[in-house]
């Protein structure tokens, strides 16, 4: 088949749409319980993510990519005079003073590694190594019985595959949708940029986008929140919707896993990371619309499998780092504070010299929710965890 600017625009946005953000659902024990797991894959920057500006170090490492303090236009909202909240996280900040958001800083999972294929492995597996199946897939297996429905006694993911979180024992079935809502500027920009030098995919992507209107100007101000195409209004979005939507039927579904890609800000993070966080804050939101009333008898777990390097590089960006930053959200959860043992920023206190500190286990947090919320005994969390006896469930994140 001949190549043509429409077939390359569009082809793309097929595998784009399907391949950055996807969900997956599984089925609980017959609660009203909603548990909602969503992987910020790419190693999210948690010190820009929730900034800690009352930390004199902050500025020596990383002037460039600090936000306005609190009260400056576009700054920082406030978290009680320490932390500050990316403003590109607005609604989330709603959520926060509402006592619906919760962030545990400088968190890593028992893994200490730099890549991201073996650190989503772990992300995925709970064991810190790679397991056949994933951790959210045996929390399925050990909430029995099963609710008796059509849509809640399978797991389901949508997209075009399964994530390891959610693959094992448990029985999972897919659906990919007709129309997966709006694609990443920032994918066709990068896209665009990678086949630049084709002398046959090159000029046809370029031309093709130019005639789908993406030209520079409308990727640059969608990827800086602007009215370009997709802004912060991508497949995520549309996905989370529709989570909310089928973790609110009678008959659906309890359990929801969401991935969301582009988190790897090497290079000009300013402008990309804002992007990103916007997008999760409109897809957070989105949940919470479409789960309605049952929005109080939910709690969305967001991980990332490492953070970034404490000093900016060379190229605007951050390297592949240690400590971060996770969330919580919904009104199942004691929100409303930052949860840390901050390590400070300080010479001699990154780790390696080089990374936050980590001083909280991914996996104590992940733990505290399935036993507050769901109601997962020790040795259920042996189970969901193998090898993890060490580590305690963490408590009082969400509401009794």
């Amino acid at each position: 088949m001949p190549l043509t600017r429409r077939a390359t625009v569009l082809g793309l946005g097929a595998v784009a749409g399907l391949g950055r953000a996807r969900l997956a659902l599984g089925a609980p024990a017959a609660g009203a319980q909603r548990l909602v797991v969503v992987i910020l894959r790419g190693a999210m920057d948690g010190l820009s993510a929730v900034v800690p500006y009352g930390d004199a170090g902050l500025a020596t490492l990383r002037a460039p990519l600090v936000p306005p303090g609190p009260g400056a236009a576009g700054g920082l909202g406030d978290l009680g005079g320490f932390y500050g909240l990316h403003p590109a996280l607005r609604q989330s900040l709603a959520l926060y003073r509402g006592g619906e958001l919760l962030a545990v800083h400088a968190v890593a999972g028992p893994w200490r590694v730099r890549s991201h294929f073996e650190a989503q492995d772990d992300l995925e597996s709970g064991a810190g190594h790679r397991l056949d199946s994933g951790w959210l897939n045996r929390v399925v297996a050990q909430l029995a019985p099963p609710v008796p429905a059509p849509v809640a006694g399978t797991a389901m993911a949508i997209g075009v595959d399964i994530p390891l979180l959610l693959r094992g024992a448990a029985r999972v079935g897919s659906w990919a949708p007709a129309v997966f809502g709006k694609v990443s500027p920032d994918l066709y920009d990068r896209a665009a940029a990678l086949a630049a030098a084709d002398p046959v995919i090159g000029p046809a992507l370029a031309e093709g986008l130019a005639e789908q209107g993406f030209t520079d100007a409308a990727l640059v101000g969608a990827r800086h929140g602007g009215a370009g195409h997709g802004g912060a209004e991508h497949g995520f979005t549309a996905l989370a919707a529709a989570a909310g939507t089928l973790l609110a039927r009678a008959d659906g579904p309890r359990i929801a896993a969401l991935e969301l890609d582009g988190w790897d800000t090497h290079v000009a993070q300013v402008p990309r990371l804002r992007y990103m966080l916007a997008t999760l804050d409109a897809g957070l939101a989105a949940l919470k619309a479409a789960l309605g009333p049952d929005w109080r008898r939910t709690a969305v777990l967001a991980m990332t499998e490492f953070g970034r390097t404490a000093r900016v590089n060379g190229t605007q960006g951050t390297d592949h780092g240690t400590g971060t930053v996770a969330f919580l959200a919904g009104g199942a959860v004691a929100g409303g504070r930052v949860v840390a043992d901050w390590p400070g920023l300080r010479a001699g206190q990154l780790f390696q010299n080089r990374d936050l500190a980590p001083t909280t286990d991914l996996l104590a947090v992940a733990k505290g929710v399935l036993a507050g919320h769901l109601g997962l005994d020790a040795q259920a969390l042996g189970v969901v965890f193998p090898g993890s006896a060490e580590v305690a469930a963490m408590g009082g994140l969400v509401r009794g």
